[in-house]
C-alpha cells in the first residue's frame, strides 16, 4: 500500500519536472530537469523489477544525454531570447 503511494508520488514528480523542463526559458535548468525525469524513470523501472532497463536509463538517459546537452549549451547561448 505504501509503495503504491510512493509510485504515485514518483509519477507526479516526473510529470511536474517534465512540465518545468518544457516551460522554463533557461536551457540549462531545462536540461537538468529532463535529466531528473530520466533519473526518476529509472527508479520507477527499478520498482517495476526491471533493473537492466533502470541501469540503462540512468546511464544513458540521465547521465550521457544530460552531459551532451550541457556541453552543447556551453558552446551556445544559455537563455532563449
Amino acid at each position: 500500500m505504501i509503495l503504491e503511494y510512493f509510485m504515485i508520488l514518483l509519477l507526479l514528480l516526473m510529470v511536474g519536472l517534465a512540465i518545468y523542463a518544457v516551460e522554463t526559458k533557461d536551457l540549462l535548468a531545462s536540461v537538468i530537469a529532463a535529466g531528473f525525469v530520466s533519473l526518476v524513470a529509472s527508479i520507477v523501472y527499478l520498482y517495476l523489477q526491471a533493473p537492466d532497463v533502470a541501469m540503462t536509463e540512468a546511464a544513458i538517459g540521465a547521465g550521457l544525454t544530460t552531459l551532451i546537452f550541457i556541453i552543447a549549451i556551453r558552446k551556445t547561448e544559455r537563455r532563449e531570447r
